[in-house]
């Protein structure tokens, strides 16, 4: 079995409920990733980021290696990959949208501008 039908004919023939773990399992992975995770799933380089971003692979190495970065630095990295950064606060009874570092962002694109 190779290819596209061989995981067709697999899941074909796992039980509803297997799927539906199945899917809830990726849907899962898909919501935590480390930053090289991201790019990677996004099929993008180092290289290829670099670029967008204006700085040497190694930067962007160094970036995806980081446990703490600016938020900005964060939000550029997203923006590269095509994506758009929400920073949401969870607590037990609600979620809050943090919504001042998108003022940052249009300060940003105005001054670069």
């Amino acid at each position: 079995m190779t290819g596209r039908n061989a995981i067709d004919k697999l899941r074909n023939g796992m039980s509803a409920e297997r799927r539906r773990r199945n899917e809830a399992a990726t849907r899962d992975m898909l919501r935590e990733m480390t930053l090289d995770e991201l790019r990677e799933a996004r099929k993008r380089s180092q290289a290829e980021l670099a670029s967008v971003l204006g700085v040497g692979q190694p930067a962007v190495a160094k970036m995806e290696r980081r446990a703490d970065m600016y938020v900005s630095n964060l939000r550029r990295y997203v923006e590269a990959l095509g994506g758009r950064l929400e920073i949401t606060a969870r607590f037990d009874d609600t979620e809050v949208a943090i919504t001042n570092f998108e003022d940052l962002a249009t300060k940003e694109t105005a001054s670069s501008e």
